[in-house]
Protein backbone atom coordinates (compact mmCIF):
# COMPACT_ATOMS: atom_id res chain seq x y z
CA UNK A 1 0.00 0.00 0.00
CA UNK A 2 2.45 2.48 0.65
CA UNK A 3 4.36 1.70 -2.42
CA UNK A 4 1.08 2.08 -4.62
CA UNK A 5 -0.10 5.48 -2.90
CA UNK A 6 3.28 7.09 -3.75
CA UNK A 7 3.77 5.34 -7.45
CA UNK A 8 0.44 4.61 -8.73
CA UNK A 9 -2.60 6.61 -9.80
CA UNK A 10 -5.90 4.92 -9.83
CA UNK A 11 -7.00 3.00 -12.91
CA UNK A 12 -2.80 2.43 -13.62
CA UNK A 13 -0.83 -0.99 -14.52
CA UNK A 14 -0.74 -2.38 -10.75
CA UNK A 15 3.09 -2.52 -10.09
CA UNK A 16 5.03 -5.35 -9.79
CA UNK A 17 8.07 -7.15 -10.96
CA UNK A 18 8.51 -10.12 -13.61
CA UNK A 19 10.54 -12.94 -15.28
CA UNK A 20 9.51 -12.49 -18.89
CA UNK A 21 11.03 -14.32 -22.01
CA UNK A 22 11.26 -11.88 -25.23
CA UNK A 23 9.18 -13.05 -27.71
CA UNK A 24 9.67 -10.64 -30.28
CA UNK A 25 12.96 -8.15 -30.54
CA UNK A 26 14.66 -5.77 -32.73
CA UNK A 27 17.06 -4.97 -29.52
CA UNK A 28 20.17 -6.67 -30.11
CA UNK A 29 20.73 -6.32 -26.03
CA UNK A 30 17.71 -8.10 -26.04
CA UNK A 31 17.37 -11.16 -28.37
CA UNK A 32 14.08 -13.50 -29.13
CA UNK A 33 14.43 -16.31 -26.46
CA UNK A 34 16.21 -14.68 -23.67
CA UNK A 35 14.76 -13.93 -19.97
CA UNK A 36 14.70 -10.90 -18.39
CA UNK A 37 13.36 -8.92 -15.33
CA UNK A 38 11.39 -5.88 -15.49
CA UNK A 39 9.51 -3.77 -13.05
CA UNK A 40 6.08 -4.18 -15.88
CA UNK A 41 3.51 -4.57 -13.59
CA UNK A 42 0.35 -6.73 -13.72
CA UNK A 43 0.35 -7.76 -17.50
CA UNK A 44 0.52 -10.67 -19.60
CA UNK A 45 2.84 -9.12 -22.25
CA UNK A 46 4.92 -6.15 -22.66
CA UNK A 47 5.97 -3.73 -25.29
CA UNK A 48 9.17 -2.02 -23.94
CA UNK A 49 12.44 -0.30 -25.69
CA UNK A 50 14.62 -2.10 -23.10
CA UNK A 51 14.70 0.74 -20.48
CA UNK A 52 14.54 -0.52 -16.63
CA UNK A 53 14.51 -4.09 -18.23
CA UNK A 54 17.97 -6.78 -17.33
CA UNK A 55 18.99 -9.98 -18.59
CA UNK A 56 19.36 -12.67 -15.98
CA UNK A 57 22.63 -13.59 -15.03
CA UNK A 58 24.11 -15.14 -18.26
CA UNK A 59 25.46 -18.55 -16.28
CA UNK A 60 22.28 -18.63 -14.84
CA UNK A 61 21.56 -22.81 -13.54
CA UNK A 62 19.69 -24.99 -15.64
CA UNK A 63 18.57 -26.54 -12.47
CA UNK A 64 17.84 -23.31 -10.57
CA UNK A 65 14.52 -22.16 -11.17
CA UNK A 66 14.16 -18.52 -12.77
CA UNK A 67 11.44 -17.52 -10.69
CA UNK A 68 14.11 -16.68 -7.94
CA UNK A 69 14.80 -14.28 -10.13
CA UNK A 70 12.14 -12.50 -8.16
CA UNK A 71 12.72 -13.88 -4.78
CA UNK A 72 16.11 -15.29 -2.94
CA UNK A 73 18.31 -14.12 -6.57
CA UNK A 74 16.46 -10.98 -6.56
CA UNK A 75 15.59 -8.03 -5.29
CA UNK A 76 14.29 -9.85 -1.75
CA UNK A 77 17.96 -11.66 -1.26
CA UNK A 78 19.62 -8.43 -2.10
CA UNK A 79 17.95 -6.33 0.43
CA UNK A 80 18.52 -8.99 2.97
CA UNK A 81 22.28 -8.74 1.97
CA UNK A 82 22.25 -5.06 1.75
CA UNK A 83 20.33 -4.40 5.17
CA UNK A 84 23.06 -6.95 7.05
CA UNK A 85 25.92 -6.13 5.46
CA UNK A 86 25.54 -1.90 4.53
CA UNK A 87 23.11 -1.20 7.30
CA UNK A 88 23.79 -3.42 10.64
CA UNK A 89 27.79 -4.46 9.60
CA UNK A 90 26.94 -7.66 11.07
CA UNK A 91 29.73 -9.33 12.61
CA UNK A 92 30.57 -12.87 13.48
CA UNK A 93 29.44 -14.41 16.67
CA UNK A 94 26.79 -11.30 17.06
CA UNK A 95 23.24 -12.12 17.71
CA UNK A 96 20.30 -11.15 15.22
CA UNK A 97 16.23 -10.51 15.76
CA UNK A 98 14.07 -10.72 12.26
CA UNK A 99 10.50 -10.70 12.45
CA UNK A 100 8.27 -11.68 9.35
CA UNK A 101 11.04 -14.26 9.17
CA UNK A 102 9.41 -16.90 7.21
CA UNK A 103 9.04 -14.05 4.44
CA UNK A 104 10.62 -13.67 1.23
CA UNK A 105 12.90 -11.17 3.03
CA UNK A 106 13.07 -12.51 6.17
CA UNK A 107 13.84 -16.54 5.60
CA UNK A 108 16.98 -15.52 3.25
CA UNK A 109 18.09 -12.77 6.04
CA UNK A 110 18.43 -15.69 8.72
CA UNK A 111 20.14 -17.61 6.40
CA UNK A 112 22.75 -15.25 5.64
CA UNK A 113 23.30 -14.34 9.32
CA UNK A 114 23.76 -17.86 9.84
CA UNK A 115 26.35 -18.17 6.98
CA UNK A 116 28.10 -15.41 8.70
CA UNK A 117 28.30 -17.20 12.23
CA UNK A 118 25.65 -15.53 13.65
CA UNK A 119 22.65 -16.23 16.66
CA UNK A 120 19.07 -15.90 14.64
CA UNK A 121 16.24 -15.28 16.29
CA UNK A 122 12.82 -14.93 14.26
CA UNK A 123 9.39 -14.07 14.85
CA UNK A 124 6.52 -15.62 12.33
CA UNK A 125 2.95 -15.93 12.03
CA UNK A 126 1.85 -19.37 12.57
CA UNK A 127 3.09 -23.39 13.67
CA UNK A 128 4.15 -24.31 10.27
CA UNK A 129 6.37 -21.56 9.89
CA UNK A 130 7.81 -21.83 13.01
CA UNK A 131 8.61 -25.93 11.91
CA UNK A 132 10.57 -24.43 8.58
CA UNK A 133 12.71 -21.37 10.44
CA UNK A 134 14.24 -24.58 12.29
CA UNK A 135 15.13 -26.63 9.17
CA UNK A 136 16.55 -22.84 7.62
CA UNK A 137 18.80 -23.31 10.78
CA UNK A 138 17.31 -20.76 13.22
CA UNK A 139 18.97 -21.06 16.53
CA UNK A 140 15.16 -20.10 17.82
CA UNK A 141 11.78 -19.47 16.37
CA UNK A 142 8.49 -18.50 17.84
CA UNK A 143 4.51 -18.13 16.50
CA UNK A 144 4.28 -14.16 17.71
CA UNK A 145 0.29 -15.01 17.65
CA UNK A 146 0.21 -17.28 20.30
CA UNK A 147 3.05 -16.60 22.70
CA UNK A 148 1.49 -15.48 26.05
CA UNK A 149 4.27 -12.31 26.21
CA UNK A 150 6.29 -11.52 23.45
CA UNK A 151 8.31 -9.71 25.59
CA UNK A 152 9.56 -12.52 27.99
CA UNK A 153 9.43 -15.16 24.42
CA UNK A 154 12.09 -12.37 23.48
CA UNK A 155 14.25 -12.63 27.18
CA UNK A 156 14.11 -15.93 26.62
CA UNK A 157 15.05 -16.37 23.41
CA UNK A 158 18.18 -14.20 24.21
CA UNK A 159 18.78 -12.95 27.85
CA UNK A 160 21.40 -10.68 27.06
CA UNK A 161 19.74 -8.92 24.09
CA UNK A 162 20.29 -8.26 20.38
CA UNK A 163 22.68 -7.34 19.09
CA UNK A 164 21.19 -6.72 15.53
CA UNK A 165 17.38 -6.54 14.62
CA UNK A 166 16.01 -6.54 11.20
CA UNK A 167 12.71 -5.07 11.36
CA UNK A 168 10.01 -5.87 9.10
CA UNK A 169 6.49 -5.24 10.90
CA UNK A 170 6.80 -2.51 12.90
CA UNK A 171 4.37 -1.14 15.40
CA UNK A 172 3.91 -3.33 18.97
CA UNK A 173 6.07 -5.83 17.91
CA UNK A 174 8.96 -2.94 17.38
CA UNK A 175 7.68 -1.27 20.51
CA UNK A 176 8.50 -4.70 22.31
CA UNK A 177 11.42 -5.25 20.66
CA UNK A 178 13.86 -2.01 21.35
CA UNK A 179 14.23 -2.26 24.60
CA UNK A 180 15.73 -5.40 24.63
CA UNK A 181 18.41 -4.59 22.30
CA UNK A 182 22.35 -3.92 23.99
CA UNK A 183 24.02 -1.00 23.93
CA UNK A 184 24.73 0.14 20.61
CA UNK A 185 22.41 -2.07 19.31
CA UNK A 186 21.61 -1.20 15.33
CA UNK A 187 18.42 -1.62 13.79
CA UNK A 188 17.51 -1.81 10.20
CA UNK A 189 14.24 -0.75 9.43
CA UNK A 190 12.97 -2.81 5.98
CA UNK A 191 9.29 -2.97 6.54
CA UNK A 192 6.48 -2.01 8.50
CA UNK A 193 3.98 -4.27 7.50
CA UNK A 194 1.53 -4.09 10.89
CA UNK A 195 0.98 -0.36 10.06
CA UNK A 196 0.63 -0.29 5.88
CA UNK A 197 -3.25 -0.60 5.98
CA UNK A 198 -3.83 1.63 8.92
CA UNK A 199 -6.31 4.17 8.59
CA UNK A 200 -5.46 5.79 11.81
CA UNK A 201 -1.49 5.95 12.84
CA UNK A 202 -0.56 3.70 15.49
CA UNK A 203 0.61 5.51 18.75
CA UNK A 204 3.67 5.05 21.67
CA UNK A 205 5.05 4.35 23.35
CA UNK A 206 7.98 6.11 21.97
CA UNK A 207 11.09 4.48 21.69
CA UNK A 208 13.36 7.75 21.92
CA UNK A 209 15.02 7.49 25.99
CA UNK A 210 15.49 3.62 25.43
CA UNK A 211 17.46 5.00 21.67
CA UNK A 212 19.22 7.91 24.15
CA UNK A 213 20.35 5.80 26.97
CA UNK A 214 21.55 2.13 25.17
CA UNK A 215 23.24 4.53 22.20
CA UNK A 216 21.01 2.99 19.28
CA UNK A 217 21.29 3.29 15.74
CA UNK A 218 18.48 2.73 13.26
CA UNK A 219 18.10 3.34 10.06
CA UNK A 220 15.67 2.78 7.46
CA UNK A 221 16.59 1.93 3.69
CA UNK A 222 15.52 1.00 0.07
CA UNK A 223 17.47 -1.80 -1.82
CA UNK A 224 18.16 0.84 -4.77
CA UNK A 225 20.85 2.46 -2.95
CA UNK A 226 23.13 -0.14 -3.35
CA UNK A 227 22.24 -0.99 -6.98
CA UNK A 228 25.76 -0.64 -8.31
CA UNK A 229 26.55 -3.67 -5.98
CA UNK A 230 23.56 -5.72 -7.74
CA UNK A 231 25.38 -8.03 -10.54
CA UNK A 232 28.32 -9.30 -7.74
CA UNK A 233 25.70 -9.64 -4.88
CA UNK A 234 23.24 -11.40 -6.76
CA UNK A 235 26.09 -13.93 -8.20
CA UNK A 236 27.15 -14.30 -4.40
CA UNK A 237 23.46 -15.25 -3.73
CA UNK A 238 23.70 -17.69 -6.68
CA UNK A 239 26.52 -19.26 -4.91
CA UNK A 240 25.50 -19.49 -1.73
CA UNK A 241 22.49 -21.32 -3.29
CA UNK A 242 24.36 -23.52 -5.44
CA UNK A 243 26.67 -24.68 -2.15
CA UNK A 244 23.27 -25.60 -0.21
CA UNK A 245 23.72 -22.90 2.20
CA UNK A 246 20.38 -21.00 0.93
CA UNK A 247 17.48 -22.81 0.87
CA UNK A 248 14.64 -20.89 -1.49
CA UNK A 249 11.04 -21.46 -0.55
CA UNK A 250 8.30 -20.32 -2.89
CA UNK A 251 4.64 -19.95 -2.69
CA UNK A 252 3.36 -20.65 -6.53
CA UNK A 253 0.24 -19.49 -7.67
CA UNK A 254 -1.07 -20.54 -10.90
CA UNK A 255 -3.11 -18.55 -13.42
CA UNK A 256 -2.62 -14.56 -13.84
CA UNK A 257 -6.41 -14.56 -12.59
CA UNK A 258 -5.45 -15.07 -9.69
CA UNK A 259 -2.67 -12.23 -8.95
CA UNK A 260 -5.36 -10.30 -7.25
CA UNK A 261 -6.19 -13.51 -4.76
CA UNK A 262 -2.44 -14.36 -4.04
CA UNK A 263 -1.43 -10.47 -3.86
CA UNK A 264 -4.00 -10.15 -0.26
CA UNK A 265 -2.58 -13.55 0.80
CA UNK A 266 0.97 -12.60 0.90
CA UNK A 267 -0.27 -9.61 2.80
CA UNK A 268 -2.13 -11.48 5.27
CA UNK A 269 0.69 -13.81 5.94
CA UNK A 270 -0.44 -17.02 4.33
CA UNK A 271 2.77 -17.72 1.99
CA UNK A 272 6.25 -19.14 3.07
CA UNK A 273 9.00 -18.07 1.71
CA UNK A 274 8.32 -15.79 -1.78
CA UNK A 275 4.80 -15.62 -3.07
CA UNK A 276 4.82 -16.10 -6.74
CA UNK A 277 2.10 -16.17 -9.66
CA UNK A 278 3.06 -18.50 -12.58
CA UNK A 279 1.40 -16.98 -15.99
Amino acid sequence: RPFSRVRMKEGEVMIGTQVAKVIQSINPAFPVGCHVVGRCGWRTHTVSDGTGLRCLLSDWPQDVSMSLALGAIGMPGLTALYGLEEVLGLQAGETLLVNAAAGAVGSIVGQIAKIKGCRVVGSTGSNGKVAFLKELGFDEAFNYKTVNSLEEVLKTASPDGYDCFFENVGGLFSSVAIPQMKEFGRIAVCGSISTYNDTNPQTGPYPHLTMIFKQLKMEGFMVGRWEHKNPESLRRLMAWKKEGKLQCREQVTEGFENMPAAFMGMLQGENIGKAIVKV
